[in-house]
């Protein structure tokens, strides 16, 4: 089940929190230096990945409330232990790595599992679990649950090792079939097992190599199993839909789950996966969002126009699609709020990063087989491909997001470039609505990644944002919670007035003056949650939280207006 074991100590300037950068070194714009650019020791690219998940994750800007009105940074001291976990079946392994701070409650045996948001690595829920289980004396464990950063170069037939380092030989972390090629392969993608469908599975493994290391290291203390030890599982965003997957296990080994701004399929009114929405939103969303008062982007005319050429909007002037488009969206859930700040993943071209990978992974596809002609590759300026450089190769695995573009990686379309992208995104769009032979191989994948009701008597907490533009909880956790009370689960349901889905953008002033926060509310729900369990408090009562914007000022607690029940 577990291989390639790994352990390291973090005491002194280097804690398991932050690697001894603290808030005032996460703040920094550049990310911590290699030595060597070609080749970084392991210490160089953890402190480096601690920074880019913190930073991708959280919002650290001043004013923004982190670490004195909210949440931890401070120095915690402990050791890590890591492996490779597989699942029965599955081609590739995920990452799994424990945090034991040396301040370990043997009283409390406390166990946060905590799976990663979007595609990121094994440090990618650092902000979420991490900030608020390890100061705490709780243990943390992570999983990657089979995505992350663990990037495979086809040229040069190098991959990453335990360590996150380059790697040809031995055990490595990602190594896709077949590993011949050109360009890059990445494990959410391209690993032939569609993760998603087994996120639920990932964070148990996560679990068990927690109690399995915990009986090894504290043996004075040993046995830790499922009965005696309090597990509670928490994520945001793809690692809020993971554990929410978990709580389906009928085992009854998660004592409570905390699932913020989840990407969830349920069954019922609404519900809708995020591969069809997001393919929706690539093609109609840029010719809607002037009409709610967003700046067009360049070269919107000729884009909305092309469209209705090709009969996906209709309308002879550019007015008239932007009508047709924004009428479309509203007519399939999409509420202005959710519109507005789904901007954001329009200007960093987030729709078409997801769909492009997802597509891959759900219809099982190889790296050279993308249903629409999509592959990756490093690119010159001049947009030709070329071989990626071993600087820009060394640092993937600390740097990257789990999806590309980024980090020195793009996403190939096989259209010439005057297509403005359209016939790739159409393309993608068919594979939900048509009914090929690829669009059921995707649709099959999609499917696989179906929620079922959590455990009967599970404490289960979800936690989203109202104008969440990626996620929208019309189409996520609306219809889950709506799904699990109608059976009778306890599920409670905190929405967050003026909360989007990325902490980390709170940082640019438009956002800051709009948006607040959703870290805030998970860690209240932790806290709840974890004082429930000590038979000291309640859970918390559903609550729609009527927030109060910043409009620029800096953050205080009135304008969060945490419910007190």
């Amino acid at each position: 089940m577990f291989s390639q074991p790994q352990s390291s100590e973090h005491r002194g300037q280097d804690d398991l929190l932050s690697a001894g950068l603290g808030l005032a070194g996460l703040q920094v714009m550049l990310p911590p230096a290699f030595a060597d650019a070609e080749h970084p020791t392991s210490a160089e690219l953890r402190k480096r990945a601690l920074w880019s998940n913190w930073r991708g994750i959280a919002d650290l800007a001043p004013g923004g409330g982190y670490g004195s009105l909210y949440g931890s940074l401070e120095s915690v001291p402990g050791r890590e232990f890591s492996a490779f976990a597989t699942l029965p079946g599955a081609k590739q392994p995920h990452r799994v790595l424990l945090q034991l701070p040396d301040q370990f409650d043997a009283h409390k045996r406390c166990v946060l599992v905590a799976p990663s948001s979007g595609s990121r690595g094994v440090y990618g829920a650092i902000a979420v679990a991490g900030a608020w289980g390890l100061p705490r004396g709780c243990a943390v464990v992570y999983t990657d649950k089979g995505t992350g950063s663990d990037y495979y170069d086809l040229d040069a037939g190098l991959g990453f090792d335990a360590n996150g380092q380059v790697a040809g030989e031995g055990a490595l972390a990602f190594k896709p079939e077949p590993a011949s090629g050109s360009g890059v392969a990445y494990k959410h993608a391209h690993s032939l097992d569609n993760p998603e469908a087994d996120w639920g599975k990932h964070v148990k493994q996560a679990a068990e190599f927690a109690l399995s290391t915990l009986n090894t290291q504290l043996p004075q203390q040993a046995p830790f199993t499922f009965e005696n030890t309090r597990v509670i599982a928490v994520g945001i965003s793809n690692g809020g839909g993971a554990v929410l997957r978990a709580a389906e296990d009928e085992t009854p080994w998660l004592d409570a789950v905390v699932a913020g701004e989840p990407n969830i399929l349920a069954s019922g009114h609404g519900a809708r996966s995020l591969y069809d929405y997001g393919t929706e939103a690539a093609l109609l969303m840029p010719c809607a969002l002037p009409l709610l008062g967003i700046p067009a982007a360049p070269g919107l005319e000729l884009k909305c126009a092309e469209l209705a050429k090709r009969g996906v909007l209709a309308g002879d002037t550019l007015q008239a699609q932007q009508q047709d488009a924004l009428a479309k969206l509203h007519a399939t859930g999409w509420t202005d709020a959710a519109l507005r700040a789904g901007a954001i993943s329009v200007g960093f071209d987030l729709w078409r990063a997801v769909t492009v990978g997802y597509a891959s992974a759900y219809g099982r596809y190889t790296h050279s087989a993308h249903p629409c002609g999509y592959r990756y590759a490093a690119m010159n300026p001049d947009f030709s491909v070329r071989a990626a450089t071993a600087a820009e190769r060394a640092a993937w695995w600390s740097d990257a997001s789990g999806i590309p573009p980024g980090n020195g990686v793009n996403i190939i379309d096989a259209q010439p470039i005057t297509d403005m992208g359209l016939t790739g995104l159409q393309c993608l769009r068919a594979l939900w609505t048509q009914d090929s032979a690829d669009a059921q191989r995707v649709k099959k994948g999609i499917e696989e990644t179906r929620s079922q009701l959590p455990r009967a008597g599970l404490p289960v907490v979800v936690v989203h944002g109202t104008d969440d533009g990626l996620v929208p909880q019309a189409f996520s956790s609306l219809p889950y919670v709506t799904m699990a009370k109608a059976a009778g689960r306890d599920v409670r349901y905190w929405q967050v007035r003026h909360a989007q889905h990325f902490d980390a953008f709170l940082g640019l002033p438009h956002m800051a003056a709009a948006y607040l926060p959703l870290l805030p509310y998970v860690y209240e729900a932790l806290s709840r949650v974890d004082a429930y369990l000590d038979q000291q408090g309640a859970l918390p009562s559903d609550a729609t939280i009527n927030t109060v914007p910043r409009m620029g000022q800096p953050l205080t607690a009135e304008h969060l207006a945490i419910p007190n029940g």
